[in-house]
């Protein structure tokens, strides 16, 4: 059973800035990919970004320049860099996996993100 674990939520000023993580039970080579998406309330949920197993990167547009997707292949972690923050980024924001075959996507629990002054 994988199991992904976020933290790193919590509420910001807008213009600040917060980090993501997120920590897997298993060796992050063994996805094809991993990334973020947030879903806001009442919306469907949508890509923030991903970073593949060879280190490839993709943004959604709205946070292209502001938010950097990386990870720690020793921690098995996955990091969000959020700068820049704006009130539309507040969200709950997923990390999520896709395994390498089948194309199994995992989820985890959710962590929440609340711009507001």
């Amino acid at each position: 059973q994988v199991q992904l674990v976020e933290s790193g939520g919590g509420l910001v000023q807008p213009g600040g800035s917060l980090r993501l993580s997120c920590a897997t039970s298993r060796s992050i080579s063994s996805f094809n990919s991993m990334g973020w998406y947030h879903q806001a309330p009442g919306q469907q949920r949508d890509l923030v970004a991903t970073i593949t197993v060879g280190g490839s990167t993709n943004y959604a547009d709205s946070v292209k320049g502001r938010f950097t997707i990386s990870r720690d292949n020793a921690k098995n972690t996955v990091y969000l860099q959020m700068n820049s923050l704006k009130p539309e980024d507040t969200a709950v924001y997923y990390c999520t996996a896709l395994s390498h075959g089948l194309g199994r996507r995992y989820w985890g629990q959710g962590t929440q993100v609340t711009v507001s002054s």
